[in-house]
């Protein structure tokens, strides 16, 4: 089996672990946002490192096996970027913002990154969803 062969089933696990990890930070943000302790478990941020390591991992060896090269593929090149910027709204959402206003600003702002991420893959376009505006 030649590795190009994997990738389908690379792509079908990157495709799962983006629903799983995108619907876990959904419910985690909106049980922050109630005031839930549950969604800073140790277990569930385990749970969501584990989850966003094996994505990761999934989108790294795609970009390996398709030989893509983020400063010649503008979409790949956009996703990195906002990889970097959902990370990090994504941690003022769930436990750095200092207010429950501030955090759901912070959880609305990782959600649409994300929703921006996952367009960018669907159209491979830098801007994805937002092109048609």
């Amino acid at each position: 089996m030649t590795d190009l062969a994997w990738v389908p089933q690379i792509r079908q696990a990157h495709l799962a672990l983006v629903v799983l990890s995108g619907t876990l930070f959904a419910l985690r943000g909106a049980g922050v946002l109630t005031g839930a302790r549950w969604p800073l478990h140790k277990a569930l941020r385990v749970g969501s490192v584990v989850i966003d390591t094996l994505l990761l991992a999934a989108g790294v060896s795609l970009w390996a096996l398709l030989q893509l090269n983020p400063l010649r593929e503008h979409w790949l090149g956009a996703k990195l970027v906002l990889l970097g910027l959902y990370i990090v709204l994504g941690s003022w959402a769930l436990k750095r913002a200092g207010s429950t206003a501030a955090r759901a600003a912070f959880f609305v702002a990782a959600l649409t990154v994300l929703a921006t991420m996952v367009s960018i893959g669907w159209t491979r376009h830098a801007l994805g969803m937002w092109r048609l505006m």
